[in-house]
């Protein structure tokens, strides 16, 4: 039986990105996945593999009630938008599995040549955690992406941008005016702020 399932898409930021939200969850609140190609989702998101097939499908993020497409150059969004939020509408409305697995989390694209950064534990990671949650990730979830916090090092805070956050001409301004500002007005050992993917 398929259950109505209604999607709107919302301009982002990010000029590349369009997020397309459902009026029913996806993932529970707080998880997110993110693809980068059709490599990365197999095994995953039968639904970011099928959504790669089509050829102007560049990256695909889930979270708990949105799916963020960030597509090609070659064409604008006037063009694809319709059918993008049709094909997503029919895989809910079917009952497809949008995620069979969540991915590793250190499964973030990284440069092949230096391995990905691990960071000890620290005393303030729950602190940090805890109003990067409560201030800037429903702030973020709004502007279709997320972010992940990694560690805290000398003063410096590692984060991680998913969705249209990663590769968005604003992200950088977000990051500096935004999340350095508010963690160093809750904690004075903070230096700054930075994206492990910018």
């Amino acid at each position: 039986m398929k259950v109505p399932v209604s999607i709107y898409a919302e301009m982002t930021p990010n000029p590349a990105t369009m997020k397309f939200v459902a009026n029913k969850h996806l993932l529970g609140t707080g998880d997110s996945a993110q693809f980068n190609s059709m490599a990365e989702a197999k095994g995953y998101s039968p639904l970011a593999e099928e959504l790669f097939n089509l050829p102007f499908v560049n990256g695909v993020f889930i979270a708990s009630n949105f799916v963020t497409i960030t597509k090609t150059d070659n064409l604008s969004w006037d063009f694809i938008t319709m059918e993008l939020r049709e094909f997503i509408k029919n895989w809910i409305e079917d009952g497809k599995d949008i995620l069979v697995m969540m991915p590793p989390v250190n499964a973030q694209p990284t440069d092949e040549s230096r391995p990905a950064k691990t960071y000890a534990p620290s005393e303030m990671d729950d602190a940090i955690r805890a109003v990067l949650d409560e201030y800037v990730a429903p702030a973020v979830a709004n502007d279709g992406g997320a972010i992940d916090f990694l560690g805290y090092e000398n003063g410096t805070v590692n984060v991680l941008l998913k969705g249209s956050c990663s590769g968005c001409p604003s992200s950088t301004a977000t990051l500096k005016g935004g999340i350095e500002t508010l963690l160093k007005q809750h904690f004075p050992e903070v230096q700054e702020v930075v994206a492990e993917n910018e």
